[in-house]
């Protein structure tokens, strides 16, 4: 089984359109599933609706401990992008040992449709999170990295070598 734990981003943001604001509601990720046809045997647990800018390290050692208190060696998070990296950083400093643990996220809102990045971030890392060896990696835009070798280029929107 794959577990899943939704901590919020992008990847769940709503658009509201009388305001122009973007919001939490609920996770997309039942859908997304559903729609991309998922067969693979799931659990989606949400631990929290935030913007990654958001996250403390009080809600990256509720991570932390929702991956060590599992029984799956197949963990996939989706997490804000502006952050990504950091709890990446903070799961593989924590010395969970003997699982697979993939972060994605979205630059674009799954609510906007066929112009998000959302549905192609987590079909490949669910493919990543079935055959990568035990560690910490970080899946976007059909590329995975290390925990310790990736970054974001703020300037063009893509995840690259650290």
């Amino acid at each position: 089984m794959i577990q899943i734990f939704v901590t919020g981003g992008t990847f769940d943001k709503e658009y509201n359109f009388v305001t122009g604001k973007l919001f939490f509601q609920d996770s997309n990720l039942p859908e997304m599933l559903e729609r991309g046809r998922c067969t693979l045997d799931v659990s989606v647990r949400t631990l929290m609706m935030v913007d990654s800018l958001e996250i403390t390290d009080l809600d990256r050692e509720n991570i932390v401990n929702n991956c060590r208190g599992i029984d799956t060696n197949q963990i996939l998070i989706t997490h804000g992008t502006d952050t990504m990296v950091q709890t990446a950083e903070y799961l593989a400093k924590a010395d969970i040992t003997g699982k697979t643990i993939v972060l994605t996220g979205a630059m674009i809102p799954y609510a906007f449709g066929s112009s998000s990045d959302g549905f192609f971030n987590l079909g490949s890392a669910l493919g990543f999170v079935q055959s990568l060896p035990p560690g910490v990696y970080v899946a976007m835009n059909g590329r995975y990295f290390s925990w310790d070798g990736v970054k974001k280029n703020r300037s063009t929107g893509y995840f690259e070598p650290a």
